[in-house]
């Protein structure tokens, strides 16, 4: 489990790289057009065969100060795939710099299904 450390007079200050993801998927999942399964979480492995390799739908790399996030995301059809994802792309950098105060190199996000409303 990778850490983000920051050091202040106080002592110091560890973030897990797996609140960043919760962050992150929480941001995703309120972005208008984004499919969520029943537990609202995101539904990148909607319909897959249980036989099949799931593959987690965010993944964050922590590098000295900043974090690169990779997120898979389906959307809602008739929603328009570039909008949607350029919008979780910026709630998603937003959000996870508001609340953790890391910075956000980059925001990856892959659009791997259409599924319906």
């Amino acid at each position: 489990m990778d850490n983000n450390n920051a050091g202040s007079a106080a002592g110091s200050l560890r973030v897990s790289s797996n609140v960043l993801i919760s962050i992150a998927e929480a941001a995703a999942a309120e972005v208008e057009g984004v499919a969520l399964n029943s537990l609202n979480k995101l539904a990148v492995v909607s319909g897959a065969p249980v036989t099949s390799m799931v593959v987690p739908p965010i993944k964050v790399k922590l590098d000295g100060d900043s974090a690169a996030i990779d997120i898979s995301i389906i959307t809602l059809l008739g929603s328009k795939a570039y909008d949607v994802a350029k919008s979780v792309q910026e709630h998603v950098k937003s959000a996870v710099q508001n609340m953790t105060g890391i910075a956000v190199s980059k925001v990856n996000v892959r659009v791997v299904g259409v599924k319906n409303k």
